[in-house]
């Protein structure tokens, strides 16, 4: 059921206090992030949106329904500023039933990891899952599919594509760029892209490391916020410059600690919070916006600060004036919590309807979703010859949801890498698990019997990124420190942003085992040694996303987490490191299946130094 319009005579009324609300939250603590103080009241609710609040000392409200909040706080829906919900595994549906339990009521979603496997109609698909679930899913149009040249993608959204969805009215803008040198080298297509999206709403980017007047020329083109900062003073650089800067804290990348610092009163407006990748594990375990909120006020944050940035910051920024406060007219998507400085969510009201108690989900379940689609119009078949699409470009065999098409001579002399005659230097990726940006390492290689090999004694595992899309056959292939595996292989076909089929290892016969497991699995993740797989996470919805429920996934995830360890890897979660070695647009060498990528460079660069 739709909120109630603003300009309903009934809900003036009931703001008037000359009709009854729906129901009043009596005993609240309102936290009231215009004034940063907290205000003892009672909050009326009519129609999903707030009617009115009344100061402990007012008249009672008049409601056919109460609920005491026992003291509580009274907090605005959290919101994250940009997420891509695919990295949940979970559909949005799903997904929305685990975070809403946490406070969070709305989202900022790029949907460019599914665009990059199935484009437009994969992009749809979620949107339409998302449309009877408990939060409000804002969508931007993905700006960069694929995020580059250098790597081989299952769709390509072009110009025509990106107007398709900025028509759509549940987008609200441009979702990052990505492509940060086209910007400030004006590339034609890019600057279109931009264009379009200004014309829409706000523009988000993209630019890890940007600064000085590439920056400017950056913003100066219009693009509005950043979600890549790594170190205070970029920070400080953007926002003097105008951007929004999203603190993230995802589980992956973590920037909370580094970041923190540049929050001061004057420019506490400037920032929100963010997650972009976060795992179900860690939904479950941790949380989600109220997980960072918890992070901030432990590092030293004012909990009211914390919640500011989480709440009406984002709400302002995209323009959402139903969302991100409790205010008369908003919209009633408020957490209850009993300690600011604990900031555990208690009792959680979507539009007006309590959704959650106690960190389980109690609201309605949405319908059920949509069946599956193939990766264009409906009713293509395997193999079908694709109409002229700027959706699919290049794309002549759509491929169903999930399938994965391993190159014809597949095996293990594929992954073999000659080696020069004499002794030589490589360059090898230098992986920090809790940051997005690698090193550009140069060590001397270890070969055996002509190949250039792995050599787990000193943290040097291979890497092969594989075209999985059916498009090319490519495989690129390279070394990378960081995982310290002793023994076996790990495979994904999550890999930002194409989404080819990741695996390191120590020895190619088990990489090839998972890279197969992970085939036969329609998409996912696997951990394999010995010559046998170890265990699966099967993701069959483009490789990314599991159509089964989360407590499902969680498990699955833990068995195979629990397999990679017992492979020697120490981080937490290796997945997730894996799953950004083959995103070309951050620093500084990455892997795609074309080759090594010099992301400073913006180039590929050949595996052997030379001489």
């Amino acid at each position: 059921m739709s909120p109630v319009p603003r300009t309903d005579p009934v809900f003036l009324a009931a703001a008037r206090g000359d009709a009854p609300a729906d129901l009043a939250i009596d005993n609240a603590r309102v936290v009231n992030v215009f004034t940063r103080r907290v205000e003892h009241a009672s909050i009326a609710i009519l129609g999903g949106r707030v009617a009115a609040l009344s100061a402990r000392h007012e008249a009672r409200l008049d409601a056919r329904e109460r609920f005491d909040a026992g003291g509580a706080f009274a907090v605005p829906g959290l919101i994250d500023a940009h997420m891509h919900v695919e990295s949940t595994m979970l559909m949005p549906g799903e997904f929305a039933r685990l975070a809403v339990a946490r406070g969070t009521t709305a989202a900022v979603l790029d949907p460019h990891e599914i665009a990059n496997v199935l484009g437009l109609p994969g992009v749809r698909m979620l949107m339409d899952d998302a449309a009877g679930a408990p939060i409000h899913a804002l969508w931007m149009a993905s700006s960069c599919v694929p995020a580059s040249h250098m790597e081989t993608s299952g769709a390509t959204l072009d110009l025509a594509a990106v107007g398709e969805l900025l028509a759509d009215p549940r987008v609200l803008g441009l979702a990052e760029m990505m492509n940060f040198p086209g910007v400030v080298h004006a590339d034609p297509g890019v600057l279109a892209k931009v264009a379009a999206g200004l014309a829409r709403g706000p523009v988000d980017g993209h630019a890890p490391g940007l600064r000085g007047r590439a920056l400017q020329a950056y913003v100066g083109a219009g693009i509005q916020s950043d979600h890549e900062c790594f170190s205070r003073e970029e920070a400080e650089e953007k926002i003097a410059l105008g951007m929004q800067v999203y603190i993230r804290e995802g589980s992956a990348a973590r920037n909370l600690g580094a970041l923190l610092p540049a929050v001061r009163p004057e420019t506490l407006h400037r920032f929100c919070f963010c997650t972009d990748d976060r795992h179900p594990g860690d939904l479950m375990h941790e949380g989600h916006i109220d997980h960072i909120i918890r992070r901030a006020i432990g590092l030293g944050m004012d909990p009211i600060d914390a919640i500011v940035i989480a709440t009406i910051n984002p709400a302002t920024h995209y323009n959402q004036r139903d969302l991100g406060a409790i205010s008369p007219g908003r919209l009633a998507d408020i957490v209850l919590v009993d300690d600011l400085a604990a900031f555990q969510p208690r009792t959680v009201f979507f539009e007006g309807e309590r959704v959650a108690q106690e960190g389980r989900f109690t609201g309605k379940s949405p319908t059920l979703r949509p069946p599956l689609p193939p990766p264009a119009g409906a009713g293509w078949a395997e193999g079908s010859a694709s109409p002229a699409s700027s959706t699919l470009e290049g794309h002549a065999e759509p491929r169903a949801a999930g399938k994965v098409v391993l190159p014809a001579n597949f095996s293990s002399a594929s992954l073999a890498i000659p080696a020069p005659a004499s002794p030589c230097r490589i360059r090898v990726i230098g992986m920090d698990p809790h940051q997005l940006i690698t090193e550009s390492l140069e060590l001397d290689a270890k070969t055996e019997r002509g190949c250039l090999v792995p050599d787990p004694l000193l943290d040097i595992a291979k890497l092969a990124v594989i075209e999985r899309h059916g498009r090319a056959g490519s495989i690129g292939l390279g070394f990378i420190r960081g995982f310290k595996l002793r023994r076996g292989a790990l495979a994904s076909t999550i890999g930002h942003d194409s989404h080819n089929l990741a695996v390191v290892g120590t020895n190619d016969d088990d990489m090839v085992i998972a890279a197969r497991a992970v085939a036969d699995a329609g998409g996912g993740q696997a951990a394999a040694a010995g010559g046998r797989v170890l265990a699966v996470l099967p993701l069959p919805i483009a490789g990314l996303i599991s159509p089964e429920p989360v407590a499902t996934v969680v498990a699955q995830q833990r068995a195979l987490l629990d397999a990679a360890h017992a492979l020697g890897c120490p981080i937490d979660d290796p997945f997730m490191p894996l799953s950004f070695m083959p995103l070309v647009v951050i620093p500084h060498l990455k892997l795609s299946d074309r080759g090594l990528v010099d992301v400073d460079r913006f180039a590929l660069v050949p595996l052997v130094l030379d001489a």
